[in-house]
């Protein structure tokens, strides 16, 4: 335990336990509003951002912010008015924000060691501002959440009987299409780009294998999390290997533990060999 006398690895906890808690708890309504591969493509699009606030000399976050809300509104009106399909909207910003950012990178001179950090994660460098920034954003995410709750909830399990019920289901959908990708945002400093759609997505895919209700859903996706990041960051440190990439294969062997000795397996199970 002597590796907490670092203050490295103080603010390295705090940050993976807040991003850890704000990915499950939006990973939750990803996954059950089957809106996972619009994360991923949040979650790419966002290095089109951080490449502008490196290019303009604004802070990268900030900058990734206001990309990925566009983003994110984009694929939600494209797939909304019928011009395109949801899959082929994500695919088209995922290739193309991405590109962006290549380019973007090609016409700044010199290696910028920061804007790989934001690529591939860098929890072990997160830094006093980043902390405040992680947390006021994501108390915003969560009271928003707490807000909404049951509003959220309808729309994400029954849309079209929300809309009816009289519930502004489209503002809710753009509304958590936001939340997502505020998300994606403040946690690519703590597991980078390429892997946060998977921390995502993975903790709360591992907690509905166990779950019945979206209560302990929500509950046992944030044990998950925490477990994953907190336990992943020891591992990181004391194996020596990259501390995003260890995060999430931790996650990964959750999910798979979960699918194999979950409720919901040998229910299936019982059933096929009843019938």
């Amino acid at each position: 335990m002597e590796i907490l006398n670092y203050t490295f690895m103080q603010r390295a906890l705090v940050a993976g336990t807040l991003i850890g808690v704000l990915c499950a708890v939006m990973g939750v309504y990803v996954v059950l509003r089957g809106l996972s591969f619009i994360g991923a493509g949040i979650a790419h699009a966002s290095f089109g951002g951080v490449a502008i606030g490196f290019a303009t000399g604004v802070n990268p976050v900030w900058t990734a912010v206001i990309f990925c809300l566009g983003v994110g509104w984009s694929i939600g009106l494209l797939s909304r008015k019928g011009r395109v399909k949801e899959d082929t909207a994500v695919g088209i910003f995922f290739a193309s924000t991405m590109a962006l950012g290549i380019l973007l990178i090609g016409l700044m001179k010199g290696y910028n060691q920061d804007l790989f950090g934001y690529l591939f994660g860098s929890i072990l460098a997160v830094t006093r501002q980043d902390l405040w920034i992680i947390l006021a954003v994501g108390l915003g995410i969560l009271a928003v959440v707490v807000l909404f709750f049951k509003e959220l909830l309808f729309v994400t399990f029954d849309p079209e009987m929300a809309q009816v019920g009289g519930l502004p289901a489209e503002k809710l959908y753009f509304l958590l299409l936001s939340l997502v990708a505020l998300t994606v945002v403040i946690s690519i400093k703590v597991v980078g780009i390429v892997l946060v759609s998977a921390l995502l997505i993975t903790p709360a895919a591992a907690a509905h294998q166990w779950s019945e209700s979206f209560r302990s859903m929500m509950a046992l996706g944030i044990f998950f999390a925490l477990v994953s990041t907190v336990g992943g960051l020891f591992l990181s440190y004391w194996l020596d290997t990259a501390s995003g990439a260890t995060i999430v294969l931790l996650s990964t062997l959750i999910f798979f533990a979960s699918a194999v000795f979950s409720p919901r397996r040998r229910r299936r199970k019982v059933s096929v060999a009843s019938s």
